[in-house]
Formats: structure tokens, C-alpha cells, sequence
């Protein structure tokens, strides 16, 4: 999930990555100045027991957004918590949950049921829904939101946008700035994606889309791109796709987002485009220096 979300890896290169020894920490930096502590505990009981109850406050101390990841088990969970397995992951759980509620009581916390794609197509559904119910029950009081993941789908980029999104300050000014954005430059479609990991920001449309998994498929080909970039040791920037349906432009907007605009009337020159674009980066400049919170993310 790491290396997905944050090396640019594809999911079938994964396969060579080493299993987890002992406890794994790192700590990334996305959207700036926001940064992500990560423990992998690869399921050893007796490191997430010793490790997570005397390094509590460290952890957990002075946290936004807590993600908390467990594994469905495939079949062999039966969609309900009365296995062993399944009574740890909820003990474990519980434990993290009497963590937040001592030292960041006001942090949103997101659980992803990861690996659903090891549970049989039938079943994954009901799987996630008994997962989400006992995990609910498990922490009240707490802000959680639970999401069925796999790295083999779309799951995972729309559970890691949706917690980006959660992170920007001031969500609604953004929106309302990107729909005049939209407007005037007589798009299609505006998106913002965070600089790294191009996981999606926020985005305005002037016409209903067919494709839902738009962004995520977007996503992996910019990836691709910079990974071809990487082999011929260049860096990625910008480019430009056109053809007799539409154009789009994917360009770095501020210091830490680019900015995707799609436009399908023909009559709209790219160089209008492009001016648009300079003075909508301008503005957005201005709006971070005025005290805007999200322009200093972005």
C-alpha cells in the first residue's frame, strides 16, 4: 500500500517487495507540510502488543487523522468476529481507540478492511459491511469512517483521496474558487491533484462524466509516465493530450498540486487555456498570502 500510494509502484511490482520483520517505521511528507508516521507490525502479536503500549504517547499524541489498517481474511473470517482472528484484530482495535481518545480526542480516524480481493467476489460486500459494524461498535464516541480496500482496484485511490480531502483546510472556499475556475475557462472538467502522490485534491465539472474511475486511471497512467521519465533519468512536468473529442492539460498548479482541465468545445483556443490557468495560479498565490490555509497546502 505504501509503495503504491507513495513510490508510484504498480500493483504487480509489489510482488517482489520484502515481507515485514520486527516493527517497520516511517514517516513521509505529502501536501506540504503534513506528515505521515507509518508502523507496520506485519501481524506479529508480540511486537504490536509491546510496542504499541509503550510507545502510546508517541504515537498517538497530537495526531488529525489516525489510519488504521487490518487485513479481511478471506473465506476463512465467515463475515463475522467470532473467530480468534477476528477477536485480536477488535482487541487491537480497541486499544488504538482508548490511544486517540487520551491523546488526540478531536482526530478523525479511518479503518481500511484491506486485501477484500481475498475474499470471494460474493461475498466481499458482506465481508466489509460485518467488518464496518463491529469496528463501529468497538470505538463510540470516536469519528471513524471504514473503507473496503485492495490494491488491484480502484478501492485504494478513493479511500487515500478521500482522507487527503478530509486534510485540506477551508475544503469549501477551494471548491468554490475551482467551479469559477471551471466557468471561466469553459471547461469540461478541473481537477487538482496532490503533487506526489497524485491522489486527488478536489474537483469541478460542467457536464456529468461516464467514467467513475476516472481519476484513479489518470492517476496510474501520470505514474507510468514519471516512471518512464525515471528510466531515461529526466523528470516529469507537464503534458498535453488532444484529440477530436477534447483536450487536457495536466501542469503544476501551486508548490505542492497539479491542476488536470479538460476542454471538449473546439473553439476554445489552448492558449486561452493556458492564460487562465496563470491567472488562476496567481490568484490562488494571493488568496495563501491573504492568510487562506489551503493555499499554503496546495
Amino acid at each position: 500500500m505504501k509503495s503504491i500510494i507513495f513510490a508510484n509502484y504498480l500493483a504487480r511490482d509489489t510482488n517482489r517487495l520484502h515481507q515485514t520483520n520486527f516493527i517497520e517505521h516511517s514517516s513521509l511528507r505529502f501536501l506540504g507540510n503534513l506528515r505521515l508516521n507509518l508502523w507496520d507490525c506485519g501481524g506479529q502479536d508480540v511486537f504490536m502488543e509491546n510496542y504499541f503500549e509503550s510507545q502510546r504517547e508517541t504515537i498517538f499524541q497530537n495526531a488529525e487523522v489516525l489510519i488504521y489498517v487490518l487485513v479481511a481474511v478471506g473465506d476463512k473470517r465467515g463475515g463475522n468476529a467470532s473467530t480468534p482472528d477476528a477477536a485480536k484484530d477488535l482487541n487491537y482495535f480497541a486499544h488504538a481507540m482508548d490511544s486517540v481518545r487520551q491523546f488526540s480526542p478531536t482526530a478523525r480516524v479511518f479503518c481500511l478492511v484491506h486485501k477484500l480481493d481475498l475474499v470471494h467476489e460474493s461475498q466481499r460486500d458482506q465481508v466489509f459491511r460485518n467488518y464496518e459494524k463491529d469496528l463501529l461498535s468497538t470505538a463510540p464516541g470516536v469519528r471513524l469512517t471504514c473503507f473496503g480496500t485492495s490494491i488491484w482496484d480502484e478501492t485504494l485511490f478513493k479511500a487515500w483521496s478521500q482522507i487527503v480531502y478530509s486534510l485540506i483546510p477551508d475544503i469549501d472556499q477551494l471548491e468554490s474558487q475551482l467551479n469559477h475556475l471551471c466557468q471561466v475557462c469553459e471547461a469540461d472538467e478541473v481537477v487538482l491533484f496532490e503533487k506526489n502522490t497524485f491522489l486527488l485534491i478536489s474537483q469541478s465539472s460542467r457536464r456529468a462524466m461516464q467514467d467513475n474511475h476516472r481519476f484513479e486511471k489518470i492517476s496510474n497512467i501520470v505514474k507510468q509516465f514519471k516512471l518512464s521519465c525515471g528510466k531515461v533519468k529526466t523528470s516529469f512536468r507537464s503534458f498535453h493530450i488532444k484529440n477530436s473529442l477534447f483536450s487536457a492539460t495536466i501542469e503544476p498548479f501551486l508548490q505542492h498540486s497539479f491542476v488536470m482541465i479538460v476542454v471538449s468545445d473546439p473553439k476554445i483556443n489552448q492558449a486561452a487555456t493556458s492564460a487562465n490557468l496563470w491567472a488562476a495560479r496567481s490568484h490562488f498565490a494571493e488568496l495563501a498570502k491573504a492568510g487562506a490555509p489551503f493555499g499554503a497546502h496546495l
